[in-house]
């Protein structure tokens, strides 16, 4: 047998069932089919886990020590067992003292969401600092749960030990080690971060706007980004299967060279650890000059999905003033009578477009728009500088903003053309 062939037969699947609490007191809860699919589609993102079954629980209220009721704890006890489940991927957040009731009730081990989108980004993480920053959330998670005590399931892959054995002993250390752990990260983190900040305004020295691709996990940034730069970004039909920022430079038909970023992907309920540990990662939406908001069309939650991301780019300082491109992708996955009621349906609002990434419809109807939304945001403004706000000027010429530079006896006059970001980053100056 070849050396592939035994680690193939090595590798142990893990038998999982996925279920989501419907739970008709919170008033902010999904529609129940589709957040199952998406649940699902999660847990497909898992590497070796054959999910075995899949449904929706309807609770009135969630009950503080089982969250589900008694009876519905019996009976899925009883199948679980008889369907030889090792692992349940509740679709909700779980209470430590929820997960150790239903842990040793149905003798299985228990993923709650935030636990899961944990474990894939723990998947996915490939930078130095993508990597660092799930170690951190994943440990203010664990922070949380020093309660759980699995010991009868054996790991058999990597990730964070959420689904696995031997993470235990991290997970039952006390709290003062994992708060070493934590500073130790965020230490790691900072020296990240400061290379990054060396990255960044190394880019603010090249006159490139800078475009963002953002989006609900799935909508087909990767496949955009692939499109409009030939790059070889990870796309798959996936949840979360871009985790770490990729950038690249190109050049619009009019000659005008843009910086093009693909970002993680947004997704509603996201895990607070997550929000604060993937700021740095979104740092460059905050950044950009433009930001292109792909939505899957065809997703029969489109809407809501726009909503969380739209949430999401609020809750991170994305500026008011920031032009914003919504593209409607996906076009290619409806018949050809929706397609063209979408189509219409975009006319009507200004900076919607419609496309597919993965036939290329519509892409230069994209590239005139980028193009038009970075002429147009630009501004022209005359400037008067002290003689000793050689600081100021020198941050100009870097931006490539100046038109005209004039000497006066009161300083320095200067004509610049530039973006509304660009104005706000030199009155910033002004505080730094």
């Amino acid at each position: 047998m070849s050396s592939e062939l035994r680690e193939e037969s090595a590798r142990r699947v893990t038998r999982a069932f996925v279920l989501h609490p419907d739970i008709a007191s919170d008033r902010s809860r999904r529609e129940a089919a589709p957040a199952l699919e998406e649940a699902v589609a999660l847990a497909q993102a898992l590497p070796d886990m054959e999910i075995v079954g899949a449904e929706t629980v309807p609770l009135s209220k969630a009950r503080p020590g089982q969250l589900f009721g008694p009876g519905k704890v019996e009976e899925l006890a009883e199948r679980l067992g008889e369907a030889e489940i090792e692992l349940v991927l509740i679709d909700g957040p779980v209470t430590p003292v929820q997960q150790r009731n239903l842990e040793r009730d149905w003798k299985v081990k228990i993923l709650d969401r935030t636990g899961l989108i944990l474990e894939i980004f723990a998947e996915r993480a490939r930078t130095r600092e993508g990597v660092l920053q799930v170690e951190l959330a994943a440990l203010s998670y664990q922070r949380t749960r020093l309660v759980r005590a699995w010991t009868h399931l054996e790991r058999q892959r990597g990730g964070l030990g959420f689904v696995g054995g031997p993470g235990e002993t991290q997970i039952e250390a006390d709290r003062r080690a994992i708060d070493e752990a934590i500073t130790r990260l965020r230490r790691q983190l900072e020296k990240v971060a400061k290379t990054r900040d060396l990255h960044r305004a190394a880019r603010r020295k090249v006159p490139f706007p800078v475009v963002a691709l953002v989006g609900y996990t799935n909508a087909g940034k990767s496949t955009l980004f692939n499109r409009l730069t030939g790059a070889e970004v990870m796309a798959k039909d996936m949840l979360f299967a871009t985790l770490d920022p990729t950038m690249r430079a190109v050049t619009l038909p009019t000659g005008l060279k843009v910086i093009l970023s693909d970002t993680v992907g947004f997704i509603s309920d996201l895990p607070t650890q997550l929000v604060a540990a993937f700021r740095a990662t979104l740092e460059e939406v905050l950044e950009a000059d433009l930001v292109v908001h792909v939505r899957d069309i065809a997703h029969p939650e489109t809407g809501e999905q726009a909503d969380d991301v739209r949430a999401i780019l609020a809750d991170l300082g994305v500026a008011a003033e920031t032009p914003q491109i919504e593209v409607w992708n996906k076009t290619d996955l409806l018949d050809p009578a929706a397609r063209t009621a979408l189509e219409t349906a975009a006319a009507r609002h200004d900076g919607v477009l419609t496309l597919s990434a993965w036939t290329g419809a519509g892409l230069e109807a994209l590239l005139s728009a980028v193009t038009r939304a970075l002429d147009d945001a630009r501004t022209r403004r005359a400037l008067m500088l002290g003689f000793d706000e050689g600081r100021k000027r020198a941050w100009l010429y870097d931006q490539g903003v100046v038109e005209a530079e004039t000497q006066v006896d009161e300083g320095i006059r200067l004509t610049v053309n530039w973006t509304a970001r660009q104005e706000q980053r030199f009155r910033a100056l002004d505080a730094g």
